[in-house]
């Protein structure tokens, strides 16, 4: 029964990270994310803004919501989010997940 429970367990933490990377890709469009985060979302246009392509998609999903709650405090990113679906959020996160990320500090 303990391995039912885990099992069941991790598929639904799985499932909450379940998003699609076409619905991400229009999302991400539509949300103009790139004027912050750089047309290849590694490259910011200010180096204050994170680079998103290559993270983890259940660092970006956990990020978003916490960002709409208030739980994490950015003026610009509390406006951005206020507007996101949580099907949303997860389709933006496992598209930039899906991209390749560089190293370093973008000059």
């Amino acid at each position: 029964m303990k391995k039912l429970f885990a099992f069941l367990a991790l598929a639904l933490s799985m499932n909450a990270f379940a998003g699609n990377v076409e619905a991400g890709k229009v999302a991400a469009q539509k949300y103009n994310c790139a004027s912050c985060h750089g047309a290849d979302f590694n490259s910011p246009i200010d180096p204050s803004y994170p680079k998103l392509a290559g993270q983890y998609p259940d660092y970006l999903l956990k990020a978003l919501k916490e960002y709409k709650s208030g739980k994490r405090v950015n003026a610009v990113m509390a406006g951005q989010v206020q507007a996101l679906t949580d099907a949303d959020m997860a389709n933006l996160a496992v598209y930039y997940g899906s991209l390749k990320g560089q190293m370093g500090i973008v000059k």
